[in-house]
């Protein structure tokens, strides 16, 4: 991988400072909307940012609003990137001469690090394409902090009107959490509450649970907050607005889980669904349920893969031979391999670039240096680029884009990507 689209600017940065949402809450801006809550025990902050220049930029800013000793930092989930920069918090923390700051995560978060430590390759590598970053970019970056001290399901900071609740919220990972001011109702959701459709079946992600999530969107629904702060996207204002938002995105997820199932049950396999299923805009064409970081169909199959094993249903599949054995094979008896390009690219003019992929892909993924092969190979990069211009979702944008650039740099199997 080279160099990033010049024509995407970084996804998860969101700017720099503080904003004041109530009296001592603040939502403090780096890699996503972390949050600051002024307690009688010192500060609180959510999340340490990815270290670097951007954890230092969110230092100065807490310093802007508060001289108080940090008194706890808290990891709102266990995706390395945004606990990074514990080390600086904590090194801040000893210049000024203050107490170390507690260190705190849900009890999920030491599991999850224990299996990033043993996959920190691969992490690496899928950070890499996901976020369309060149080789070796997350090897020094994506560093891991273990948490001093974990809770279960909700803890007490602080006292009396200033006390803050810290709230197991699983969602895109089974060690989220929220916070929560019972005096001022105030509601940081955290991982759980985004401007954008849920972040559930990411192509390179584990399984997420949607009814789960649509759980913990209901629990947080019922707190009653008259101000919900979103990870990413504008605060949600007034009690009515936000209940609104959470339960109706909590409806869409049951109402996915419900409609795969049915699928599922007439018999239909995962591509089939794909093909049939229609999302109805009174539920995911309002402005919070837009595909711009993930999409309907990603949860779509996060579902099918929770009731499925990986066999698609096609007793070919099940002792498959290897790819470039396969590939070669299927290229080979092609007598007119130019005839295949001029109709993979007849669907490609008319813009039916995910067509034209399907059908150059008889050529594309074959082993070898023959003209044909390589220009299959080339037009499949092309095609990958305009296809990417088509959809709305950031990850999907960026693995076609990149897988582009894998097939121009022959790198592609590197990657295991055809």
């Amino acid at each position: 991988m080279s160099t990033r689209n010049d024509d995407e600017k970084p996804f998860l940065l969101v700017g720099t400072g503080t904003e004041t949402v109530a009296p001592g809450l603040h939502i403090l801006r780096g890699q996503g909307q972390s949050f600051v809550a002024e307690t009688d025990a010192g500060l609180v902050v959510i999340d340490a940012g990815p270290g670097g220049s951007i954890t230092q930029g969110m230092i100065e800013a807490v310093r802007e609003l508060s001289d108080a000793p940090l008194h706890a930092l808290c990891y709102s989930h266990g995706h390395i990137g945004y606990n990074s920069g514990a080390p600086q918090w904590l090194a801040h923390a000893a210049q000024r001469g203050d107490p170390p700051p507690r260190v705190i995560a849900h009890r999920n978060v030491p599991r999850r690090y224990a299996r990033y430590r043993e996959t920190q390759p691969l992490q690496n590598r899928m950070a890499e394409i996901q976020f369309n970053r060149p080789a070796g970019f997350f090897d020094k970056r994506l560093s891991l902090h273990e948490p001093a001290e974990t809770f279960e399901d909700r803890l007490t900071i602080g006292s009396g009107e200033q006390r803050i609740e810290l709230l197991w919220a699983p969602s895109e990972t089974d060690d989220a959490i929220a916070l929560w001011s019972p005096v001022q109702r105030v509601l940081y959701g955290g991982a759980a509450l985004l401007d954008s459709i849920p972040n559930i079946g990411t192509p390179f992600r584990t399984l997420r649970d949607t009814v789960r999530w649509a759980g913990t969107l209901e629990s947080l629904a019922a707190l009653g907050a008259c101000k919900a702060v979103r990870e990413f996207g504008p605060t949600i204002e007034g009690e009515d607005d936000v209940r609104h938002v959470l339960t109706h995105t909590a409806r869409a997820l049951r109402w996915l889980r419900a409609e795969v199932v049915r699928m599922m049950n007439e018999g239909l396999n995962e591509r089939q669904i794909l093909a049939d299923i229609r999302f109805p805009d009174e539920l995911f064409g309002v402005e919070w349920m837009k595909p711009t970081y993930g999409d309907p169909g990603y949860i779509v199959r996060d579902i099918y893969r929770s009731e499925n094993g990986w066999w698609d249903r096609n007793p070919t599949s099940l002792h498959p031979e290897a790819p470039d054995a396969i590939g070669e094979a299927v290229a080979s008896p092609i007598t007119d391999k130019a005839g295949l390009i001029t109709a993979a690219s007849a669907h490609a003019d008319a813009g039916r670039w995910q067509m034209a992929l399907h059908v150059i892909d008889l050529l594309a993924i074959a082993p070898g240096d023959a003209p044909e092969l390589t220009q299959a190979r080339r037009l499949k990069a092309a095609w990958l680029r305009a296809r990417a211009r088509q959809v709305p979702s950031y990850v999907s944008r960026n693995l076609y884009r990149v897988s582009a650039e894998m097939i121009d740099n022959g790198t592609q199997t590197r990657f295991g990507i055809s």
